[in-house]
């Protein structure tokens, strides 16, 4: 698993060339592992979004972070975020290993 931590700029790049969507984001994460394959991928993280979001959502900064690695993790495990009852199990998962994380 690899992690780059980037810019704003730089991961819309990776959004518009790889995903032909022209916004934001906070996480993107690529599975190159063959099917069947142990888990090997890039997990791409905007620090600007998080820095953002955490103070939007009245968080640390730290936290935030953390959240979002995870986040990316969870999606290599088959978590998925598109519908309403996903996300609201994988911000339960994200919680559980934040909590864990930082006991």
């Amino acid at each position: 698993m690899s992690y780059i931590f980037c810019s704003d700029d730089y991961l819309l790049g990776i959004n518009q060339q790889f995903l032909k969507h022209n916004y934001y984001t906070d996480i993107i994460s690529f599975n190159l592992a063959p099917g069947g394959a142990p888990v090997e991928g890039e997990i791409y993280i905007s620090l600007d979004r998080v820095k953002e979001n955490a103070s939007g959502l009245d968080e640390s900064y730290t936290t935030e972070l953390h959240r979002v690695i995870f986040h990316g993790v969870l999606h290599f495990c088959g978590y998925k975020d598109k519908l309403a009852d996903d996300v609201r199990l994988m911000r339960k998962k994200e919680e559980q290993y934040i909590r864990a994380y930082f006991r």
